[in-house]
């Protein structure tokens, strides 16, 4: 490689090769980083759904409060977004005035591995779910993104047939001898 002159230095220095005007700068590449992030449409999902609801909640922060009409989309709103797990409280629009696009990324599944125990870490979460080990209420989930429901969240398990579902067992002393002589 050819060393470069003090100009051609002085210019890369200048010039930010990671961010772009036009993408919102460096926030898309810290979220993408701390949640692992595999594809970048990922974020640009949720920020969508985002400046949606923070339309709507404009929209509807202009019709008179006692309106029936207002009331019932407000709670309706409040209620969706609650059960999702996006949103901590169902009492008042100020919550989904500041949705962001983390709070979507916390109710990814490999996010929410972490917070229940499954995986010390998100790269061993993103790792587990890829490789099978990991099934939400009867179905096996191969996605990192798949979005956890506050009620999901409860039949978050091993598959059955999982090593590590098996070592756990035998760690807490739970391994039954039927499952012993079948390993």
């Amino acid at each position: 490689m050819r060393k470069l002159k003090y100009h051609e230095q002085k210019l890369l220095k200048k010039v930010n090769f990671l961010e772009y005007k036009r993408e919102g700068g460096h926030r898309e590449a810290l979220i993408t980083r701390r949640y692992l992030l595999v594809q970048r449409d990922d974020y640009k999902r949720y920020s969508t759904i985002c400046r949606m609801v923070q339309k709507l909640v404009h929209i509807l922060k202009q019709i008179d409060p006692r309106d029936p009409y207002r009331i019932q989309m407000t709670d309706a709103l409040l209620e969706k977004l609650y059960n999702m797990g996006v949103i901590s409280t169902k009492k008042s629009l100020v919550k989904c005035e500041k949705l962001t696009v983390s709070s979507f990324c916390r109710r990814r599944l490999a996010t929410v591995l972490v917070h229940l125990k499954f995986a010390e870490h998100l790269r061993e979460a993103v790792t587990y779910i890829e490789q099978g080990h990991i099934r939400v209420g009867p179905d096996a989930v191969t996605d990192p993104a798949y979005l956890v429901t506050r009620n999901m969240e409860d039949f978050i398990t091993w598959v059955d047939s999982s090593k590590i579902r098996r070592k756990v067992m035998q760690y807490n002393e739970r391994l039954d001898d039927y499952d012993v002589l079948n390993a």
